[in-house]
This record gives C-alpha cells, sequence and structure tokens, in this order.
C-alpha cells in the first residue's frame, strides 16, 4: 500500500480523516454509517465508464484508501454479484453496504450508486426529448473516458500484485482473459469452471496438508454478517415483493386504467428486464431496442444508440439507459398527463422495478455467500474464482480501451476464436494524450480521482473546443 503522498492526496481530494490514517499505515477502524453514506455518495457522483470504471472506484476507496475489508473480502462479494441479473457494479455497492452496517448500510450504499446517474439521466432525457440534440454531450465526455480508462488501468496493477500471488492464480486469471477476450464464452461457464479447478485442488490440498491457492487475507476492521434464516428470507421476499408492486397500484388508483395503460406497459417490461439481464446492460440492449421500436413504439429507429451516449455520460451503472427508453415512451404516450410529467414518471417507474430485484439478490443471497466463506472446499473454489476475475477485468478494461482509443473496431471471426481488432488508422490521438496524462497525474503523481477527473475533462473540453479532436 502507498503511504505518505497518498494520505495527503486524500485529504485534498476531500476523502476524509478514516482515508488518511490507512494511507499513512494506521490501525483502520470500522467506519461510522455517516461515514459510509459519504463515501458512496462520492463514489456515486464519480462513477463513470461502465463496471471496470465502477469497480476500479470502489476498490480504490474500500480496499485501498480506507481498508474497510481485505482484497479476498471484496473479491469474494464482486464474484457473487458477478453472477447475478442486473448490474454488478450498484450490487456490489450494495453488498459492501451491507457487510458494513447491515440492511440499512446495503440500501443507502446500493441508492447512492443510482441516484446521482439516475438526476442526470431525467434531465438529459428530457432535454433530449425537447431538442432532439445529443452532440455536445461528446465534448464534456472526452477527457472524462480517459481518465476513466486510467483509473481502471490502476485498479488492475493494484489487483493482480495482491490477487496473483501463485502460478495457479495467474494462470486462472490468463485463462479467463482468453476465454472471454478470444473466444467469447458464456461468463458463467470461465466462472464455474474456475471454481471447479479451485474447489478439486482444496479437497486436495486439505487431504495432503498443502496450499496451491493462497489463503483468504484477514479483514483489516473486523466484519461480521447475520447468519441466513428462513425468517430472513421470507421477510426479505415480502418487502421486496410489496415494494415492486406499489407504484403499480399507484399509479392505476391515480390515473385509472385507461390513462395508466402505458406505465402498466412500461413496468411489466422492465421487470422483465431486471431479472435476465445477464452479462450486462449490453446483452440486452438489441433486444429492448427491437421491442422499444417494433413492438411499443417507444422509440423511432437509431433512438436507442442516442439513449446510450446520455447514460454513458452520466455516473452510474449503464442500465440506466432503461430510463431514457421509459422517459420517452411515458413522453409520447396517451396519459392525459403533461408529456414531460408522464416522461418522469415513467422514467422513475423504469429505474424502480429495474432496481427493487438488485436488492433483492443481496439481501437475500448474501447471508449465505458469506457462510460460505467458512468452507474450505468452497473457499478455495471461491479463491480460485477471485483469480479469474482478475481476467474478467482485464477483458473488461481492454474492451473499454479499445472503444476509448479508436473510432473503429471490427471483429476477426476464425473457428471459435471471436477477437475484437482496432483499426489502427482511426486511432485517436487526443484521447491516447488524455489517458497518458491521466495516467501520469493518478498512477506517477499520486493525484487522486477528483483531481485527475476534472484536469482530464478540462483538457478534452480544450482540445475539442479546439479543432484538436
Amino acid at each position: 500500500m502507498r503511504v505518505g503522498r497518498d494520505g495527503m492526496q486524500g485529504r485534498m481530494d476531500g476523502i476524509g480523516p478514516g482515508a488518511t490514517a490507512a494511507a499513512a499505515g494506521a490501525t483502520p477502524t470500522p467506519p461510522s454509517f455517516a461515514e459510509l453514506t459519504r463515501v458512496f455518495a462520492r463514489i456515486g457522483l464519480l462513477s463513470f465508464g461502465g463496471p471496470a470504471g465502477q469497480i476500479a472506484l470502489m476498490h480504490r476507496e474500500v480496499v485501498e484508501e480506507r481498508r474497510w475489508m481485505s482484497e479476498s473480502r471484496f473479491l469474494h462479494a464482486l464474484n457473487y454479484c458477478m453472477l447475478l441479473p442486473g448490474p454488478e457494479a450498484q450490487q456490489l455497492a450494495t453488498y459492501i453496504g451491507w457487510l458494513l452496517h447491515g440492511t440499512r448500510g446495503g440500501v443507502v450504499a446500493g441508492l447512492l450508486f443510482i441516484l446521482p446517474g439516475f438526476a442526470v439521466i431525467l434531465a438529459l432525457s428530457a432535454a433530449y426529448a425537447l431538442f432532439q440534440d445529443t452532440h455536445w454531450l461528446e465534448t464534456v465526455f472526452y477527457g472524462l473516458k480517459a481518465a476513466v480508462l486510467a483509473i481502471v488501468i490502476d485498479a488492475l496493477l493494484r489487483l493482480a500484485r495482491r490477487t496473483l500471488k501463485t502460478a495457479l492464480a495467474r494462470a486462472l486469471a490468463a485463462g479467463a482473459f482468453l476465454a472471454l477476450f478470444v473466444f467469447q464464452l458464456p461468463f458463467p461457464l470461465v466462472v464455474a469452471a474456475a471454481g471447479l479447478i479451485g474447489f478439486l485442488l482444496s479437497r486436495r490440498d486439505e487431504r495432503k496438508g498443502t496450499a496451491t491457492l493462497a489463503p483468504p487475507e484477514p479483514d483489516p476492521v473486523p466484519i461480521t454478517s447475520a447468519p441466513p434464516t428462513l425468517s430472513h428470507a421470507a421477510k426479505t421476499l415480502a418487502a421486496c415483493g410489496l415494494l415492486w408492486l406499489a407504484p403499480f397500484a399507484l399509479i392505476a388508483a391515480m390515473l385509472g386504467a385507461g390513462s395508466g395503460a402505458i406505465f402498466t406497459a412500461i413496468g411489466a417490461f422492465f421487470s422483465k428486464m431486471a431479472v435476465v439481464t445477464f452479462g450486462g446492460a449490453y446483452a440486452v440492449l438489441s433486444y429492448v431496442a427491437q421491442q422499444a421500436v417494433e413492438v411499443h413504439g417507444w422509440l423511432k429507429p437509431g433512438e436507442m444508440l442516442d439513449g446510450l451516449a446520455l447514460a454513458e455520460t452520466t455516473p452510474g451503472p449503464l442500465v440506466l439507459v432503461l430510463a431514457f427508453v421509459g422517459f420517452m415512451g411515458a413522453f409520447r404516450g396517451a396519459t392525459g398527463l403533461e408529456p414531460l410529467t408522464a416522461g418522469l414518471l415513467g422514467a422513475t417507474l423504469t429505474v424502480w422495478v429495474t432496481f427493487v430485484p438488485c436488492f433483492l439478490w443481496i439481501f437475500l443471497g448474501a447471508p449465505h455467500v458469506e457462510k460460505l466463506r467458512q468452507n474450505v472446499a468452497l473457499s478455495g473454489a471461491l479463491s480460485a474464482i477471485s483469480a479469474a476475475v482478475a481476467g474478467v477485468i482485464l477483458n473488461l478494461a481492454l474492451w473499454f480501451a479499445l472503444h476509448i482509443l479508436f473510432a473503429r473496431v471490427t471483429r476477426l471471426e476464425a473457428g471459435p476464436v471471436s477477437l475484437p481488432l482496432p483499426e489502427l488508422a482511426s486511432i485517436d490521438p487526443g484521447a491516447v494524450a488524455l489517458t497518458i496524462l491521466s495516467a501520469v497525474l493518478l498512477i506517477g503523481l499520486k493525484r487522486g480521482v477528483v483531481t485527475t477527473l476534472a484536469i482530464s475533462a478540462a483538457a478534452g473540453i480544450a482540445l475539442k473546443l479546439g479543432g484538436l479532436a
């Protein structure tokens, strides 16, 4: 862990005294609820760049700067979240909040990860509905994307140093990366294979008294979680079920069956999307676009790409693009309401039914996942998955880098190989320069995340307005 200037920069960036003490080598202390709230409000405001950037930011804030949990505990939580439908980064935020402060911690951390981006996407959707223009967003987001890429690279370096300590761990990470990046194998298959290898090796090591995989690190601060019970599961299911149904009943009571039909259709459609979005937002965007244009008539052809541009410009999970679809559907629908009011209700309903299940998966499943840490063989399986996740994040980071640094990326298809290849002539020198600048600030000069984002964003705007990018 870096000390000295990291701690000083933490104070400069508003990280707070807990982070400064941790960075300086002092014994970390459990966060208060107020401190947890402040940190996840900060994460929610800065979480640009899709899952790779968001996971990197959380890792930096929670593991590196504040040492609220160990690397292995963070990856244990991430392993589970990556197997769930929905945005893994938002679910990871909820899981971390739950570990540190129970249900209220999970609710606050999960909501703060969503709300800043949701507020921004509402404003941008309204502007788009009225003016139909998104080109100005490219100027604002140009430098931010380069800074996020530097944050991801920094997180990968830190993660690799602390996780890939054995030859087997490095082999699992490399195998996971190749399986996803080169062969496009399904993510669940890659994770299952790594888990099976870890399980079998741990059983063998237990009999022989050896250790092929590094054991989980102890947490810097004590973390205890409530054991799973049938009573807890029943209460969680009932609470989330009632929360999911509440807006449907409220809209029906306020608008009646006829005027509320569009909202019922929006709510039902995105409720279905919430439980099948394995693999992140990109896995379902083409289906959502087709249904929204051809079946429901909520969008015009090509507008999904505009919505995606809006969502990529906002902090928070990329799946917030669905809020844009819900906004446009209600804005154009026959609701009897003023169009902007209808759009606001449509977007809010979309986000509500999309994210209520995300909280359900964590509060229902996390107690069982934590219990698995006590089983030697299953802990070995999860350690192997943790190593593979380093390869998964490398895959996300490289995909992100290709699409930032090059204007055109094609795909080489040859038998089982499906390899993304950039067109070298389409390289963006401005994006390369901004990425190097951000890496020097963040990794070389140890500047904080806020400083790096601000300088890179300002430099990107200057390049765009000066006609140099």
